[in-house]
């Protein structure tokens, strides 16, 4: 019997790749997202070369659209072998800017979302006492990065909730693993959020990062699928992915500078 792979943020970017990569290594999918009409395009790319997809609109947000998402996904297919935590969003500014709605925006989507998403699933692997739970993270929670600190703690405190996992979850057969890229090639601008000192600040900060997507040398969605993939084949604790193994080592041996490069380059108007 195949096995099934649930992924959260599967509409498009990292989660869609990850998607057709799973379904060509014969994988049933399901995908989980906000946006229902290209949640189902996916599903339907999929269906279109033979694969077995399903596609449930679901709020990670909200802890009851993601038990029925998992009940659905359990009720058709019987078992679900790995869970790819996916859904997330971009948050960048000075920190007295942001509200404490952008401040819930992004914990409530980068971590509860997680959570939300382990905790349905959990009961489900500890009773099979098999099962894989891949958690995509961010540099940004292993380096602290100034100007995207909502951002930087929902993905911090992601690298601890897949650390303690791991260390737990590991002896009753269950495997956790982290995935770290550095920014990726994909439209995760249509849900950024900016904050700036004024209007000239806030353009600054957008366009700045449009331009840094656009730079050829920029991991795209599909290495990080790799990474997701070659983490769940091999059993990878961690996989730091392409250019953010550059930024995690310098990090590390040159704690000082990295943080006044990173400072001088999302200051912007900041002064």
């Amino acid at each position: 019997m195949a096995s099934t792979v649930l992924i959260t943020g599967a509409s498009q970017g990292i989660g869609k790749a990850t998607s057709h990569l799973f379904a060509s290594h014969g994988y049933n999918v399901v995908l989980a997202a906000r946006q229902a009409d290209r949640l189902e395009t996916t599903a339907q790319e999929l269906r279109a070369t033979g694969h077995s997809a399903t596609a449930i609109p679901t709020d990670v947000r909200q802890p009851d659209q993601v038990n029925l998402m998992v009940q659905k996904a359990l009720d058709q297919y019987g078992s679900i072998d790995v869970l790819v935590n996916n859904a997330g969003i971009y948050i960048s500014g000075p920190a007295e800017e942001f509200s404490l709605e952008d401040w819930h925006q992004a914990i409530d989507t980068n971590l509860w979302g997680y959570i939300h998403a382990i905790h349905a699933l959990l009961p489900h692997f500890l009773a099979r006492q098999a099962g894989t739970i891949v958690n995509v993270g961010s540099i940004g929670g292993i380096v602290p990065i100034p100007y995207l600190t909502p951002y930087s703690t929902s993905k911090f405190a992601v690298t601890g909730l897949t650390r303690s996992l791991h260390s737990e979850l590991a002896p009753k057969g269950i495997h956790v693993c982290g995935i770290y890229p550095n920014i990726i090639k994909t439209n995760f601008l249509e849900r950024a959020i900016f904050r700036g000192k004024n209007a000239d600040d806030l353009r600054s900060r957008q366009n700045q990062v449009s331009q840094l997507v656009d730079t050829p040398v920029i991991e795209k969605a599909d290495d990080v699928a790799k990474a997701v993939w070659n983490a769940v084949k091999h059993k990878r604790d961690e996989v730091v992915v392409g250019s953010a193994n550059l930024s995690a080592v310098s990090n590390q041996l040159l704690p000082n500078l990295v943080q006044w490069v990173l400072r001088k380059t999302f200051q912007h108007k900041d002064s």
